[in-house]
């Protein structure tokens, strides 16, 4: 069996609609969890709610660049 050493691929389009998914999961969670915190103090729900949140934020930005690089690409394939 032959080793390549040669990158994959990245594929663009499957990693922002993964990237969105998970964002809006999280950032669903992240509130309603963060709801549940709000009213039982005392309990860790609160910075689990935060953190889903800050984790949403930044699946959202990952899929905006993957979209932004797509879009480059495309612009690039059309002028040559």
């Amino acid at each position: 069996m032959a080793m390549h050493n040669e990158p994959a691929p990245i594929n663009l389009p499957m990693n922002g609609m993964i990237a969105r998914f998970v964002g809006i999961v999280a950032i669903a969670l992240g509130f309603v969890i963060g709801i549940y915190g709000l009213e039982d103090t005392g309990a860790p729900w609160l910075q689990t709610a935060l953190g889903l949140l800050a984790t949403g934020m930044l699946a959202q930005g990952y899929a905006l660049y993957c979209r932004v690089k797509r879009m480059q690409e495309h612009k690039d394939q059309s002028k040559s």
